[in-house]
């Protein structure tokens, strides 16, 4: 065996080690596919989750900014009510100090 092949050396790589070599490849390039098709749903996960997120988001300071708005308008509409209240408070005062 000084530098020609053989019949032993042929067959041991054309019976084992060309089907284990084919069959390692075949692995790995299936192991490299479902990692990318499992990235991308993970991908797409993170994606639908970070604009779920951002529209809650959106939704929350929306609902903020109509309570302090609310409330704004509720301080108001108190201080007209009270303003119209003394007001009449008043005026019922009146006519009692007149007759008196």
């Amino acid at each position: 065996m000084k530098g020609s092949w053989t019949i032993d050396l042929i067959w041991w790589i054309t019976a084992f080690e060309l089907p284990a070599m084919a069959s390692l490849f075949w692995m790995i390039w299936r192991s490299r596919q479902e990692f990318d098709n499992d990235l991308s749903d993970l991908r797409e996960h993170t994606e639908s989750s970070f604009s779920r997120s951002r529209e809650s988001l959106s939704a929350y300071k929306l609902e903020v900014a109509k309570n302090y708005a609310s409330i704004t308008y509720m301080k108001d509409v108190e201080r007209r009510l009270t303003g119209h209240l003394v007001r009449i408070e008043n005026k019922l005062d009146q006519p009692n100090r007149e007759r008196t």
